[in-house]
């Protein structure tokens, strides 16, 4: 491979390091199959992918939070998450997150409070009482609201309240938006931990008299209660970090604002966006883009602790044998 960069005069080692990994399958796959023989070969090339693949999801993935918290960690400081950014120019230095975190979280539990009853229903509905042309209907829709962009949710948003009602951006048009994006998700996943649960447990119960209601009260939420809060703390992580919807549906604002129904709100990946932008115009860019990998680390952090924490909550809340 590097005999072919030096041949054809590549530029950077990307295709060359690609080239490496081909050659690499091709000829071991040749070589096991004039000395070991075809079956053996195929063996061999099957793992071969196999750690390959596994190789080039996890580099990616591993380069990413690495090369975040490098630029990202230098600016964390106790003055940089309990301050705003509010009086503080690209040129100077100081300013923080505090506005932008606070309004992420207040966004994002609104979001939650609005889309995690509705989902968690709906699936209770398929699983336990959808028969017929309703129920396939809303698993359509389900499924197609599943692949949406964000931005639509957004743009239905900012069409039908902003517009509609003559608006200016506030913080719980963001959650409508990210509301309507979790719940599908919530749906789907939640669907699938309902069926999880045994169908003898359910007749069980009707058998001594217990009425259906009281059954998925008592028997099938608490078994599936681990995989519902797992599924609820991903679908938080999956809109936390969500932009297009916030773009057009809160703006954003330097200051601290606790009222998600009056003005602009700051949120993380605004503040990114904000930072960068601010980068861009001028000729002094190390203090912004530092703030901007700092708030980027924040969010994938943030990230990070939902996602641990769903799995901590699930082993807490697992059916115990007796």
């Amino acid at each position: 491979a590097v005999g072919l960069k030096l041949l054809f005069e590549w530029e950077g080692w990307y295709t060359t390091a690609t080239t490496a990994a081909v050659l690499f399958v091709v000829g071991f796959t040749v070589w096991s199959f004039v000395i070991e023989g075809r079956r053996r070969a195929k063996d061999r090339f099957a793992t071969t992918l196999i750690y390959g693949s596994f190789v080039a999801a996890i580099v990616p993935l591993v380069l990413i939070l690495v090369y975040i918290g490098v630029k990202g960690f230098s600016v964390f400081s106790v003055d940089f998450f309990l301050r705003s950014m509010s009086g503080v120019t690209s040129q100077q230095e100081g300013g923080g997150l505090y506005h932008a975190l606070l309004g992420t979280l207040e966004i994002v539990a609104i979001a939650t409070v609005i889309a995690l009853p509705i989902g968690i229903f709906t699936a209770i509905y398929l699983v336990e009482y959808g028969r017929g042309k309703f129920a396939r209907t809303v698993t359509f829709f389900v499924d197609v609201m599943t692949g949406i962009p964000s931005i639509v949710a957004g743009l239905f948003v900012y069409t039908f309240l902003l517009l509609g009602f003559g608006l200016r951006p506030f913080g719980l048009a963001g959650s409508l938006a990210l509301a309507i994006l979790m719940i599908p998700v919530l749906v789907r996943s939640s669907e699938e931990m309902l069926k999880l649960v045994p169908r003898d447990l359910r007749e069980a119960s009707y058998a001594l008299g217990v009425p259906k209601w009281r059954t998925i009260l008592k028997v099938v939420l608490p078994t599936a209660m681990s995989g519902l809060i797992t599924s609820s703390l991903l679908a938080i992580a999956r809109v936390t970090g969500e932009t297009a919807p916030l773009i057009l549906l809160v703006g954003y604002s330097s200051r601290i604002s606790y009222d998600p129904l009056q003005g602009d709100m700051a949120t993380l990946p605004m503040m990114i966006w904000d930072q960068l932008g601010k980068r861009a115009g001028t000729t002094s860019s190390d203090l912004t883009e530092a703030r901007a990998w700092g708030a980027a680390l924040t969010l994938v952090l943030l990230v990070l602790i939902l996602n641990v924490g769903a799995r901590l909550l699930a082993r807490l809340f697992q059916p115990k044998a007796r």
